[in-house]
């Protein structure tokens, strides 16, 4: 079933807390074709946050989860978000994060974003509920925008769950898909790195009539299977027109995986957010265990080690997720 969440979307407003914990599960960003407008939460790891009161008012990090992470609030995803929780909300409070990293840095699984969500669903808790699920979402948006652009196909299904369609960004409007239950998704991450902004920046400025016509459709195919679990059409759906060529020169070894993929029987796929993630879908577990291991010995004939594992889309998101959840 559809379900928008706009300005109107509001949550329920508890009492202020001493401390609350939230955590995001990964994604895959644009979703196929659907370049900053569809995204899927993946179930596995994800990004805690622990946000507890502060005697000095601001944020404070005390752990960014990674020493590869600044603990400067100002140039922290969590940090950043946490301020425009507080910010947005008019409290007058300080503060104290610790980010517990499940998700890998560079990697296409919605790191950044996951680590923005949670601080920002933590932070609110805190506060007794004061911001709606846009405010939520714009929250997180901002501290993404400072590492990898403005766009909320990661935030969006990382803080509500499932598949979501970002139909407007101003005002903020998305929208939750349906979700086929015998989808799998096969995650293979080589050991690779690919920051976001390198990813973007050899997106092409002009694309033809066509090319944007073909990509239309494939966004309204995918949505269409989504609604009807037609698995066949979601995977022949999965065909970026725009993102794909331009990225794919940046990750060796992604056009010989695609192919072993496909040879060993999977819907369709492409490559997760930014990358090098790519993600691959079957229809069961039999299919996804052979493709899986295609594409690992695609990549290990090129010498590239990679991880791999079998996900599905995660239903609940950092707003559902009980504070004590696992992450692994």
């Amino acid at each position: 079933m559809l379900r928008s969440h706009t300005p109107s979307t509001r949550l329920t407003i508890g009492s202020p807390r001493q401390q609350a914990t939230a955590i995001a599960p990964g994604c895959i960003g644009n979703f196929g074709p659907g370049l900053d407008i569809l995204g899927v939460a993946v179930s596995g790891p994800g990004d805690r946050v622990t946000a507890v009161r502060a005697e000095s008012a601001g944020v404070t990090i005390d752990d960014a989860g990674h020493p590869d992470l600044p603990n400067d609030p100002t140039k922290n995803t969590a940090g950043i978000a946490a301020q425009e929780v507080l910010r947005r909300s008019g409290a007058d409070v300080g503060v104290r994060l610790t980010i517990v990293k499940g998700l890998p840095l560079a990697g296409g699984q919605g790191g950044s974003a996951a680590s923005a969500v949670a601080a920002a669903v933590a932070t609110n808790r805190l506060l007794g509920g004061p911001l709606d699920i846009p405010g939520l979402i714009e929250s997180a948006v901002e501290a993404e925008a400072v590492v990898s652009g403005r766009h909320a196909d990661n935030v969006a299904p990382q803080l509500l769950g499932g598949v979501v369609l970002v139909r407007s960004m101003d005002p903020m409007d998305v929208v939750q898909l349906a979700s086929p239950s015998e989808l799998r998704i096969v995650l293979v991450q080589p050991d690779q790195k690919l920051l976001t902004a390198d990813a973007r920046s050899v997106l092409p400025q002009f694309i033809a009539r066509s090319v944007v016509i073909r990509q239309l459709g494939n966004v309204a195919a995918i949505v269409a299977a989504l609604e009807s679990d037609d698995l066949a059409m979601l995977g022949r759906a999965m065909d970026d027109q725009i993102a794909e060529p331009a990225r794919a020169q940046l990750l060796p070894g992604f056009d010989e995986a695609k192919a072993a993929a496909r040879a060993a029987g999977a819907l369709g796929g492409s490559i997760s957010g930014a990358g090098p993630t790519s993600f691959w879908l079957a229809g069961d577990d039999v299919t996804a265990r052979r493709v899986m291991d295609g594409v690992r010995a695609s990549y290990s004939a090129l010498g590239i080690d990679c991880a791999v594992r079998v996900t599905r889309i995660a239903q609940a998101g950092a707003l559902d997720l009980p504070e004590d959840a696992t992450t692994a």
